[in-house]
């Protein structure tokens, strides 16, 4: 695989790996939510110079080249031995954001020694609160510029390829930001050895509280990573966070939630401007990148497609899947009328669950 150079390989290593899929519930869960991008329509605007195309954005303060970023994604060294350090290259050469799992391969410190570059560090927040303390202050300590604290997985969900595969990390492998914890390490079970180390190590009593009490162990920005409704959106605004993540963890959690595209519009109203959204989940193109802009997010995050191209071509397939959808972007955004994000709006777009309403007038 590793020798795939084609634009078209590297979507057919895509395809391929997603069909594989088909042999658990994911299969359903992840139909469900990639065709709800197709569910809306452009409104380009013609006769606009659009000689210049400026992508270019601001994160947290961070100005980065481009609205799309990478998600945190967890055991990359499964897919690829250079794992997280391939990606962070990749994401640093882009000129975007890496999200490193709390669940990484690689360490806090390992991946800041590939170089420079923005990253975020993705939390889990333990029973152990110390453990928590110690590895926020680690990832600050690395030059880590945010924390994506996770709030949908109390408990895992069903996911039943790692129940009929027993799931476990490879004895070779360990979760290396807990090596030195003794918590590194994932006993093998009946089911998934995953479901298991969540069940024993992940705290179910997470309440907003938490969100104000990261804030007192850490200076860092926090992202609060799993928002579906307004509801949560507005206590997330009141409860000090520096932003939202759209996400439903990849269609892997609760079975029937709305897929992160349906979900965003509401999430962004109830926000009010007073802190950013973005999206995480369910993006395979430059064009789902501008209809989620349109919708109201101010930058969006890949997962699969990094873990699909890592495997394939480890760096420089990530280097390669940031490329395309740099370009992709970029020509939706001028076949659209648009030279720069802020003059990509709502009226560019028309989706299935919208009301009838007026042309807007010039």
């Amino acid at each position: 695989m590793r020798q795939l150079q084609s634009r078209s390989c590297q979507r057919w290593c895509m395809i391929i790996m997603h069909q594989e899929q088909r042999t658990s519930g994911l299969w359903l869960r992840t139909e469900m939510l990639l065709p709800k991008f197709c569910k809306s329509s452009f409104r380009p605007r013609i006769l606009i110079d659009v000689t210049s195309i400026d992508m270019t954005t601001t994160v947290l303060g961070f100005k980065i080249s481009m609205p799309i970023m990478l998600a945190p994604t967890a055991m990359q060294k499964m897919a690829h031995p250079e794992g997280e350090y391939a990606t962070a290259r990749a994401a640093s050469a882009a000129g975007t954001i890496m999200t490193l799992s709390s669940w990484a391969t690689s360490s806090v410190e390992e991946v800041a020694s590939t170089g420079p570059g923005i990253r975020f560090f993705q939390l889990y927040v333990y029973k152990d609160r110390h453990v928590v303390a110690q590895l926020v202050r680690r990832a600050e300590r690395a030059g880590f510029k945010a924390i994506a604290l996770t709030v949908d997985t109390p408990r895992l969900g069903r996911r039943e390829a790692d129940i009929k595969n027993r799931f476990t990390l490879p004895p070779f492998l360990t979760l290396k930001n807990f090596e030195g914890l003794d918590l590194g390490k994932m006993d093998k079970a009946n089911d998934s050895g995953l479901a298991s180390y969540v069940a024993g190590q992940i705290d179910r009593s997470l309440s907003w509280k938490d969100v104000q009490w990261l804030q007192t162990i850490t200076k860092l920005p926090i992202l609060v990573k799993g928002v579906l409704t307004a509801e949560d959106a507005r206590l997330a605004v009141q409860s000090g966070a520096a932003g939202i993540i759209v996400s439903n963890h990849g269609a892997r959690q609760l079975d029937y939630v709305p897929s992160t595209i349906m979900a965003l519009e509401e999430v962004v109203k109830a926000a009010q401007g007073r802190i950013p959204v973005f999206l995480d989940g369910g993006v395979r193109r430059g064009t789902d990148v501008f209809k989620a802009l349109a919708l109201g997010a101010s930058g969006i995050f890949i997962g699969r497609p990094v873990v699909f191209s890592l495997a394939a071509e480890g760096e420089v397939g990530v280097r390669k899947v940031l490329q395309m959808l740099r370009e992709e972007f970029e020509l939706t955004m001028a076949l659209s009328g648009c030279r720069s994000l802020k003059e990509i709006t709502r009226n560019h777009i028309v989706a299935d669950w919208d009301m009838p309403r007026p042309v807007p007038r010039l």
